[in-house]
């Protein structure tokens, strides 16, 4: 893409973020919230844009001035100033056009929000349960690292450890667009607890991370869910087993069901169930998204196909292997304790090579 059509493209943007900056201060949009949310977004999603913009019209006023300086200034000393400036303008100039066709490629409009996680054993028996529970472990760690919250929504204990299924919430910024990259089948090649022989077993879980859907972004009929309220099993105190503070949803149309069960208060259940619900109703069209990008990007068959196998997490050679894009890197002690992002770096930048190739810029 020649330098033109880049700025062309860039002044495209830039009509339209002066467009939504107009809008968003009329009062009948203000007036309506859905509308005035959904440009609010859209306006803050542009600014990187315009910033970029203006940061290449400024080189290349430079690159403009230095050159005119060449051709008419008849210093000497003045003509070498403009002529390191140039060079150095010049440099600067390819990796900055590359930047910004990347950020010229639409991006998923998920990405920026908060996720929903479920990690369910597979295969493996016990084992299986007991590496969902270090799964866990992992997404709790790197959550910590970078100042996401997490609520549990529900879970099924395994009988030797870990978990049958843990449901959870991750609360931050652009949550969705770097844990998308963990659905999938993580497999895991070790010796069990339970294995009295020293034999070397392969488990698996299964991770699906939803983006967490908001009441603008689906709206559900209160008639078409029915709420069912009972009393709390499993960990939670002298209260399980004796309040009626569980909450059972099932939309009648769709017939999905969600429970939640990890709060001691009904109505902090009920608000978790309601998320979860919206956000399910919401995937069952996301999917469909999913399913056309999965297609045509190997970095994205997680999302799109949760029933790919991902990951293995190899003990005995200390390796953890990401067979999307063919990369083993020998820290598996550092994965499993939550230091993912170089997994996770390494997979953005094979998706970002993949959109601008289809973008066609």
């Amino acid at each position: 893409m020649g330098r033109n059509l880049i700025i062309e493209k860039l002044e495209g943007v830039k009509a339209r973020f002066d467009e939504v900056a107009e809008l968003i201060t009329k009062q009948d949009i203000i007036s309506d919230m859905k509308r005035y949310i959904k440009l609010s977004k859209e306006y803050k999603d542009l600014e990187p844009v315009i910033q970029a913009y203006n940061d290449y019209r400024n080189i290349l006023s430079n690159v403009k001035n230095a050159k005119d300086i060449l051709a008419e200034e008849k210093d000497e000393e003045m003509r070498e100033m403009a002529k390191a400036e140039l060079d150095e303008l010049n440099d600067s100039l390819p990796e900055m056009e590359e930047k910004i066709k990347l950020i010229l490629v639409p991006a998923d409009p998920e990405d920026e929000k908060n996720a929903v996680v479920e990690i369910r054993a597979g295969t493996g028996g016990d084992e299986a349960s007991i590496f969902a529970g270090d799964l866990y472990r992992m997404y709790t760690k790197f959550c910590e690292t970078k100042n996401w919250r997490i609520e549990v929504n529900r879970v099924t204990e395994g009988t030797s450890g870990g978990f049958k299924e843990i449901v959870f919430n991750v609360i931050g910024d652009g949550v969705y667009g770097i844990l998308k990259y963990e659905s999938g089948v993580h497999r895991v090649q070790r010796v069990p607890q339970t294995e009295t022989q020293g034999r070397v077993h392969t488990s698996a879980a299964t991770v699906a991370v939803l983006p967490e859907a908001s009441e603008f972004d689906i709206d559900i009929k209160p008639e078409d869910i029915r709420k069912d309220v009972f009393c709390s099993s499993g960990p939670g105190g002298q209260s399980v087993n004796t309040t009626y503070s569980a909450i059972r949803l099932t939309h009648i149309p769709s017939g999905i069901v969600v429970t939640c069960q990890d709060e001691k208060s009904q109505i902090k259940n009920l608000d978790k169930a309601m998320k979860e619900l919206r956000t399910r109703m919401y995937n069952l069209e996301y999917q469909k998204y999913l399913d056309d990008i999965a297609s045509k990007r190997k970095t994205m068959v997680s999302t799109g196909d949760r029933s790919a196998k991902i990951r293995t997490y190899n003990y005995p050679q200390g390796r953890v292997t990401d067979h999307r894009i063919n990369l083993t890197l020998y820290n598996l002690t550092s994965t499993i304790d939550g230091n993912i992002q170089e997994l996770i770096d390494k997979l953005q930048m094979a998706e970002n090579a993949e959109r601008l190739k289809l973008s066609e810029l």
